[in-house]
């Protein structure tokens, strides 16, 4: 049989979030001398490959994917990207347990048991990983996020709509907005979905809208808000948290978010609710749960960062062949209106 394209992807989920990793079919971009530089290369110049298998007929709107790729940094032992709806974002913690996950249970890094060390590099840093391993299980992945810290607290926002929204604006890895969901009246749940979904999506535009733009401090590419969190308040009996993200153009997550957790660990230490050391847990709108904590404190340009880390599971569900037959008329995929909100529409 003769395809235009064939592609490896190991198919895998972390906590409920689809977190496919591409492990063969994609060659390694020359020329790029750091994990960003190859993030730049793919968005830029081949994101056919990103839509031909996150967009339908062999995606679906509620999925992410990783690829592999060498690393730059000597200190790594691996590298890889992260591929979104809209994006690709510099990190992801979901997609690093997921990736790790993979990594170890198909033998492209030796697994060690109990326990697996290793360095992954994304576009936003070195993450280290610590994995809990059993009888060629892969059970649970810690990863040592990169600094989180916050740009504004209680940042006011005109949405319309909605009228004035108090927000939170941090880095976890990705820039988010972090809103809690009490304050507009509204509960996590499945129940509010559209209306949380809508929410979201207006108030992430109106911060698109807005004077004031994040620029994080060591790569001025990476800038204004791109992701939004809803949370509810952390229960502090129990040191326990909901949240939810809306990725764009209108889906949630479906586990906890390593990203979204860091950046709201950044959030609860500047307000005095989270110390170093203090562990908290990160329930997603489906229920499955991250385990979090804060391991220390730096500067971090002019920002006072933690160091979070954020621990969870990725179950391995499939092995697939992905290819593009050339006479397929949607070599690209496509997207259905069904399926996607757009608020500034």
């Amino acid at each position: 049989m003769k395809f235009e394209r064939s592609i490896n992807v190991v198919g895998c989920h972390c906590a409920g979030e689809v977190c496919d990793v591409i492990i063969g079919g994609v060659l390694n971009p020359s020329g790029c001398n750091t994990m960003y530089e190859k993030l730049a290369h793919f968005r830029d110049k081949e994101d056919h490959i990103r839509q031909l298998l996150m967009q339908e007929p062999r995606g679906r709107a509620a999925m992410c994917l990783n690829l592999v790729l060498p690393a730059c940094d000597p200190r790594a032992d691996v590298g890889f990207l992260i591929m979104e709806s809209d994006e690709y974002p510099p990190m992801s913690g979901g997609n690093t347990i997921a990736t790790a996950t993979v990594l170890l249970e198909t033998g492209m890094v030796k697994m060690n048991e109990p326990v697996t060390k290793m360095v992954l590099e994304t576009p936003a840093g070195l993450v280290s990983i610590t994995a809990d391993c059993e009888d060629r299980k892969c059970k649970a992945v810690a990863f040592d996020n990169v600094p989180s810290f916050v740009f504004a607290l209680d940042y006011k926002v005109e949405v319309p709509g909605l009228g004035t929204v108090s927000v939170d604006i941090a880095w976890g890895g990705m820039i988010y907005a972090i809103v809690d969901a009490t304050s507009l009246g509204i509960r996590i749940n499945n129940q509010n979905g559209p209306k949380l979904i809508e929410y979201g999506e207006r108030i992430k535009h109106a911060l698109q809208q807005a004077t004031f733009i994040p620029v994080h401090p060591e790569n001025e590419s990476i800038k204004g808000v791109s992701i939004l969190e809803f949370t509810e308040p952390l229960q502090r009996d129990t040191m326990e948290a909901v949240n939810t993200v809306v990725v764009s153009p209108g889906r949630f997550d479906r586990c906890p978010c390593g990203t979204g957790s860091s950046a709201r660990m950044a959030v609860l230490h500047a307000r005095g609710q989270l110390g170093v050391g203090e562990k908290f847990t990160h329930q997603s709108i489906i229920g499955s749960t991250f385990e979090c904590h804060i391991r220390g404190t730096q500067k971090f340009g002019q920002y006072d960062a933690v160091l979070p880390t954020v621990k969870g599971s990725a179950w391995i569900s499939s092995f697939k062949q992905m290819v593009l037959d050339a006479s397929d008329p949607w070599p690209v995929g496509f997207r259905v209106g069904d399926q996607w909100h757009v608020g500034q529409e």
